[in-house]
């Protein structure tokens, strides 16, 4: 079943992802921005995209992108602003798609979200999928584990290229990752069957590594040595950043609990990555 399905953060990481991905899937997107003039508009138009211009403040422009589409790919984000807008902005998105009369959503939360964590932005995730329920409109939630792409990030690869792989949990801690690539494949089958998911939470993880398993990975994709160093959890706490050191003390004391061996085995078509796997595919 192909459908046409809005796509906020379009222009993003995740969303742009999630947008290409329904793409090869054979949907029509309309992928929303709030800079429909800029690079990654542009390149999603070229790849046959329509572009629409909204603003999660703007509750008509978020009315107007919702209009005439049968589905919506709803995501926020807690790094632009934080947890609480992230929280006001995403309610308000699906309470334009449902007063825009759309037949299902998907909203990306995080796994975890209802488990009392205490980390901020898994508990405005969280509240977000509790108003989800009080809304007549199906819909999915898709709850992520941390990106593998974070490996990607500016202070990462400055690291890596002095051979380190830096983290802020023990070098033994297991963290479950899932690269954007294998949740926008997921979330183009929640999209293709919306009836076969529609009213279900999945948790999403490919694989499980050790800090020091992540560095041997790298070590054998990048051809030299990279070492795994620990990130003292002080180091993160001084910086000010509360809803990081948050989540950094829930991955040291609990961390991520998806099945992983039985959601790769129910949705063995979406070619789940490993850290090696994944970082083979990525330009360094």
């Amino acid at each position: 079943m192909t459908s046409t399905i809005l796509v906020s953060g379009a222009t993003g990481t995740q969303g742009g992802a999630v947008a290409r991905a329904l793409l090869r899937h054979g949907h029509t997107v309309r992928a929303m921005t709030r800079n429909p003039d800029g690079a990654g508009a542009r390149a999603l138009a070229e790849s046959g995209a329509e572009i629409v211009a909204a603003d999660f403040d703007n509750p008509q422009s978020l009315r107007a992108a919702a209009s005439r589409v049968d589905a919506v790919y709803a995501m926020g984000t807690p790094y632009e602003s934080d947890a609480a807008t992230e929280e006001r902005q995403a309610i308000a998105l699906v309470d334009a798609a449902a007063s825009a009369d759309v037949r299902f959503i998907v909203y990306s939360s995080v796994a975890s979200a209802l488990d009392d964590t205490k980390v901020p932005h898994f508990e405005s995730k969280a509240n977000v999928e509790r108003h989800m329920a009080t809304i007549d409109v199906p819909h999915t939630v898709v709850a992520p584990a941390m990106f593998t792409d974070n490996i990607l990030s500016p202070q990462n690869r400055e690291a890596l290229e002095n051979g380190r792989y830096a983290f802020p949990v023990p070098a033994g801690t297991r963290v479950q990752k899932v690269p954007m690539s294998d949740l926008a494949e997921f979330t183009a089958l929640v999209f293709d069957d919306p009836q076969r998911f529609a009213g279900q939470r999945i948790e999403l993880a490919s694989s499980e590594e050790t800090g020091a398993e992540v560095a041997k990975a790298l070590s054998a994709v990048l051809g030299r040595d990279v070492e795994y160093a620990e990130i003292p959890l002080e180091a993160i706490e001084a910086s000010g950043n509360a809803d990081l050191a948050a989540m950094m003390r829930f991955f040291r004391e609990r961390g991520y609990s998806v099945d992983i061996d039985a959601l790769h085995a129910a949705y063995p078509e979406v070619g789940w990555h490993t850290v090696e796997s994944w970082a083979r595919e990525q330009e360094w």
